[in-house]
């Protein structure tokens, strides 16, 4: 008897070493797909386009600037009737600066300045290691993919399934999920570019959701490169400035 419960503890301590192990490397490996899909401190201009089921489209041209794992300002540029605006996240914590309005306003992660498919979480993308935990990975033909858990209570997405390319080690797809296990949304990562300095990953990132069926939204990505910024630039003071970067 003694032998056995011996045996089984074993047993038990090694499935749950093998399951932590797992664990790890799928964090190993979403560290690496947040540093293959951009620098840790960059700027980037993007050109986010809402399409409705009937094919109309309204498009926004925003520059950002990231630093760290969880700091980025986006200041938008078109249309003229946002031109001005800006946001910033720290964390989990984000606002909205518009001209001639006063002090920044406090805005959600699941709210969007732009509408659409797209919620303020997806603009103001922070590195996936900072909001999620790998608790799992699965092996496709040629994709792992992970199973990811947030951190806290306060991220737009509960869970994310992300499949990722298994030689580049970039993303094709993540699906979002709320707590109760409702898919919010799909992200398609397309079109692999090489922008230079190392950096080469999709241009592209497509969503779709089962929630607003018939539309869509796509963000396309454009001279994104390392820039080292000071961390003033993260602050609420500096959104009026932000413009002042691209001189």
């Amino acid at each position: 008897m003694k032998s056995m419960l011996t045996r089984l503890l074993a047993c038990a301590v090694l499935l749950f070493i093998g399951g932590w192990t797992h664990a790890a490397d799928g964090n190993e490996i979403l560290k690496r797909v947040d540093r293959n899909l951009e620098p840790e401190s960059y700027e980037m201009f993007r050109k986010l386009i809402n399409i409705e089921p009937d094919g109309t489209k309204k498009e926004f041209v925003l520059y950002s600037v990231k630093k760290g794992r969880d700091k980025i300002v986006a200041l938008f540029l078109a249309p003229p009737s946002d031109k001005g605006r800006a946001t910033l996240r720290l964390g989990d914590n984000m606002w909205l600066y518009i001209p001639n309005v006063g002090k920044p306003v406090r805005i959600t992660s699941l709210q969007s300045v732009i509408g659409g498919v797209f919620n303020n979480a997806d603009i103001l993308r922070i590195d996936y290691t900072a909001e999620y935990n790998a608790e799992g990975v699965t092996e496709e033909k040629d994709a792992h993919v992970l199973a990811l858990k947030a951190r806290t209570g306060e991220v737009a997405y509960d869970r994310l399934k992300m499949w990722v390319d298994r030689k580049l080690i970039l993303p094709v797809k993540i699906e979002a999920y709320a707590a109760s296990g409702m898919l919010i949304k799909t992200l398609h990562f397309k079109d692999i570019q090489d922008f230079g300095g190392g950096i080469r990953r999709p241009a592209t990132v497509e969503t779709d959701s089962p929630l607003y069926k018939g539309y869509k939204s796509v963000m396309l990505y454009s001279q994104l490169k390392k820039r080292e910024l000071p961390d003033e630039v993260f602050t609420l003071n500096y959104l009026p400035r932000v413009e002042d970067l691209r001189k």
